[in-house]
């Protein structure tokens, strides 16, 4: 039977991250063998549109009366956090490789509305480079189920190591060239909450294996979406994969053509396409 903790106020994020590196020295870290079934919870939650403000102006969306689709995603993220944190948790949180994610909007969600989120893990499953499992949320209005994700984490390790192929699609028309600052990764923290070491700055990331700060996977595609704006409906899904990081500072080519868009810069870096939600 599932364990359930209701959160009265959103979770410090950067206790959070402290906690996570803790669990990154042997001996104190965390360890069940697998997923926990734990349902983490937030009711009554308030838009801060100062916030709201902020993070439309990183990530290029236009200052609107509804929230950006990607929005209750940072709402959400602190229970994400707080999950992956637990001490039930089989491994660190810092260190996991965040390789998709999918948001389904069936409205969308007005800045003065009232949220519930409900935030999960899925068990593990077998990957080609390791193990991966799925954190599952769930943002609710007055009982209605508003928004949903599916965010898709890898743990390398013990792979097959034969991955799937993949398909291979038309290339896609540029459309724009973004030019991303050093510091864009810092910026995104402090709309966020999400102070991963490996965004925040190059002595940092340097320290798990990358050359400079990479651009957080949550802004990318909430950048691409906002380049979408005109183009999406009310209700819809969008499904993106990261395929590999983009080092800071970057010049990156956003294409899109139909219901697919991409960032690239001679290799993919995103590829996503816009689809019906389910019934």
């Amino acid at each position: 039977m599932a364990s359930e903790r209701i959160f009265e106020s959103a979770p410090r994020t950067i206790e959070l991250f402290a906690r996570a590196g803790l669990s990154m020295v042997p001996l104190l870290g965390a360890g069940g063998a697998d997923i926990p079934d734990l349902h983490l919870g937030m009711n009554d939650i308030s838009v801060q549109r100062g916030r709201v403000e902020s993070y439309c102006r990183v990530c290029g969306f236009e200052p609107s009366d509804t929230l950006p689709p990607t929005y209750p995603h940072i709402l959400a993220f602190p229970l994400h956090l707080a999950l992956m944190t637990d001490s039930s948790f089989p491994f660190p949180a810092i260190g996991l490789v965040h390789i998709s994610n999918e948001i389904t909007q069936h409205r969308p969600i007005s800045a003065g509305e009232t949220l519930a989120l409900k935030v999960w893990a899925t068990p593990l499953q077998p990957h080609s480079r390791g193990r991966q499992f799925a954190v599952r949320t769930e943002a609710s209005v007055g009982g209605e189920v508003v928004w949903e994700e599916v965010s898709t984490n890898l743990k390398r390790g013990g792979g097959s190591g034969r991955a799937p192929q993949r398909e291979t699609a038309e290339p896609l028309p540029p459309t724009d060239t973004w030019t991303l600052p050093g510091d864009l990764g810092r910026r995104y923290a402090s709309v966020s909450g999400d102070f991963n070491p490996i965004h925040i700055h190059p002595l940092t990331a340097r320290l798990f294996g990358f050359p400079s700060a990479i651009a957080h996977g949550m802004w990318t595609k909430a950048r691409c979406l906002a380049a979408l704006s005109g183009r999406l409906p009310d209700a819809f899904s969008v499904e993106v994969s990261f395929r590999k990081p983009i080092l800071l500072p970057a010049t990156v080519e956003f294409a899109s053509a139909g219901d697919r868009f991409e960032v690239r810069d001679g290799g993919h870096h995103l590829t996503g396409s816009i689809g019906r939600p389910s019934t």
